[in-house]
């Protein structure tokens, strides 16, 4: 990787002179798709030298002692690059001369070009450190979670990522003081959150005489294994200790210090009411972009809110008809505060609980994996766990999460529930957040993708788009109802709830942002609506604060899928393959919304022509 940080400033020298400059230099003795998806494999190439993390995500061990360079000049150093491969692609390949998928890749590229072209004009409205899972918390995580050790030199790597941790911290600090002069502060609570995350994660030994810190636990554990392998000799293993003992409590510990206290001091002048993005300097620009980015949809913020306000009361009648069914006496509210607050709804609020919430959901994605094959061709080879998250960033109601495997399989993919409060984590919702976490949602979807051959590795590998990825895993939960799940009418009231979960966010986030609702408003809005405890809503509403447009993404995505199945169904008729189908939203990659629509068009009429 070393040598491709050489051709990053080589392709950036090219930027410097502006994109109408680049000339055709590629000789191409094959075909134009042949060459292009070459090109393409150099520049991922390239891309990666820039993330030694996404390096080690993608199961490589090439800069394995480094973290990502989170400075504002790196960020500028990637955008510049983007600007160059794209005039590079330009002037060397003929769009019209390419196959239809290696077209698909070249509208792929052009779309992150401008990405990283757009996400520049709004550096300063970026919140860069809050409760959401950002840097504080993630590093550490990271390290914690993807960086295995097998032997010396990369326990060497580990010691020297924790010292890189502290560097990042320092850039990502600098970053927002910079944009808290600007105007650009996340609420009070997000402050909160990274005072008391950033504490806990340097408490206990070795910062203190506490019980271990989970960076410590980490540590130790690769040690011992090492010994236990006879990788090194005790004696190298206690030299080890101490260096990773130095880096965390004067390297790590520092950083994080330095994070708190300025968190702390600052704190006082952040909103200690939350207000949306459209108060800041540019606001509503910077929320039409991220409505943008996060749908790849060209929706208007009222478009969005009332498509909510419209799925909110179409869900609110299939959940009477489920009230009706079970045979509750009384209104949805009151069946709502039922489902809310009746302990049979709930596992015991204790460690014993937890671990029964972790295997419930495991038995509900045994059974899924066993249906999958009769609605996909292509199954994900990757193995996948249901883990609970770590004491340090685990929070009261906070919404579950997927973290991907490694391409090789050699990590698995990870299903995380925040399980601190069993009362903030219902049963009837159990089952479907499974299946939108693991099969056939998230793991399902970037498992295949990461494992696609035939496609450049820049469309398979390390690349999120949320429209897609969140708008498969909600199609997903009713996708499942489909395999037969949901036989307990409460699971699939959860069902029901955790779609209009997903509505009401498009009536949530858009009130936040762009019509000024309160932080209180928004909660009201959730329990009028779901049976979602309070703890929970508050939490998910205050994640829409920092995270804005996020929250969209889901139910457009969804609901686009379901237009073009419906499309193809009608279409297609009796030839309509529920497998072919799936296999074609999936095994392109992640993709906007716009290209999986030509895609699947491809598709039927491909069908179509026998």
């Amino acid at each position: 990787m070393k040598r491709l940080a050489a051709l990053l400033l080589a392709s950036v020298a090219v930027s410097s002179c502006g994109q109408s400059s680049a000339v055709a230099t590629i000789e191409c003795a094959t075909t134009q798709t042949e060459c292009i998806n070459g090109w393409f494999d150099e520049r991922f190439d390239e891309l990666l030298a820039y993330s030694p993390m996404m390096q080690t995500s993608l199961g490589m061990k090439t800069d394995y002692d480094q973290i990502d360079d989170m400075s504002l000049a790196a960020l500028e150093l990637q955008r510049e690059w983007w600007q160059a491969t794209t005039a590079e692609m330009e002037a060397n390949f003929d769009y019209d001369e390419l196959s239809e998928d290696a077209q698909v890749s070249y509208d792929m590229w052009k779309f992150r070009a401008e990405q990283a072209e757009n996400a520049a004009e709004f550096r300063e409205q970026q919140f860069i450190l809050h409760q959401m899972g950002t840097a504080h918390s993630g590093l550490p995580t990271f390290l914690m979670n993807q960086h295995t050790v097998e032997n010396e030199a990369e326990m060497e790597a580990y010691i020297s990522r924790i010292g890189g941790i502290a560097t990042a911290m320092d850039q990502l600090l600098e970053r927002a003081q910079a944009n808290a002069e600007a105007g650009t502060r996340p609420p009070r609570f997000a402050y909160d959150a990274v005072i008391d995350e950033s504490q806990k994660l340097t408490s206990g030994a070795p910062f203190d005489d506490g019980e271990p810190s989970a960076l410590w636990t980490a540590t130790e554990e690769r040690l011992d294994s090492l010994v236990e392998s006879e990788a090194i000799t005790a004696e190298r293993a206690d030299e080890l200790r101490e260096e990773a003992r130095t880096a965390l409590t004067e390297q790590l510990a520092p950083a994080y210090a330095r994070v708190a206290e300025w968190y702390t001091a600052d704190r006082e002048n952040a909103d200690a009411e939350a207000q949306g993005v459209s108060a800041l300097s540019g606001g509503e620009d910077f929320y039409n972009y991220n409505l943008g980015v996060m749908t790849t949809a060209d929706l208007t913020a009222d478009e969005i809110h009332q498509i909510g306000l419209d799925e909110v009361a179409r869900i609110r009648g299939e959940m009477e008809a489920i009230k009706e069914q079970v045979g509750f006496e009384g209104d949805l509210q009151e069946f709502f505060t039922f489902v809310r607050e009746d302990d049979q709804f709930f596992f015991p609020n204790n460690d014993a609980g937890a671990q029964m919430y972790i295997d419930t959901a495991q038995e509900h994605l045994d059974f899924i994996n066993t249906r999958l094959p009769d609605f996909f061709g292509t199954l994900p080879a990757a193995p996948l766990e249901v883990r609970r998250v770590e004491p340090f960033r685990e929070q009261d109601g906070a919404p579950q999460h997927y973290q991907t495997g490694s391409v090789d399989g050699s990590r698995p993919g990870i299903y995380y529930a925040h399980l601190s409060d069993m009362r903030a984590m219902a049963i009837p919702p159990l089952e479907v957040i499974a299946y939108h976490e693991g099969n056939p949602g998230h793991h399902m979807q970037l498992s295949i993708a990461q494992e696609l051959t035939g496609i450049p590795k820049f469309r398979s590998q390390g690349y999120y788009l949320s429209a897609f990825g969140e708008g498969w895993a909600l199609y997903s939960e009713l996708l499942a109802k489909e395999m037969g799940a949901y036989e307990d009418p409460y699971s699939d009231f959860g069902r029901l709830t955790t779609e209009m979960w997903r509505s009401i966010r498009l009536v949530v986030d858009t009130g936040i942002h762009s019509k000024g609702w309160s932080e209180q408003e928004a909660v009201d809005y959730f329990l009028a609506n779901s049976p979602i405890p309070e703890t929970t809503s508050r939490t998910e509403v205050q994640r829409y604060f920092v995270m804005p447009g996020q929250a969209t993404s889901y139910k457009i995505g969804m609901l686009k899928i379901q237009e073009l199945r419906a499309r193809a169904e009608e279409t297609l008729g009796d030839d309509f393959d529920i497998r072919g189908f799936h296999d074609t939203v999936l095994d392109g990659g992640s993709m906007p919304l716009s290209i999986l629509e030509s895609r699947i068009d491809s598709w039927i009429a491909s069908e179509q022509a026998g």
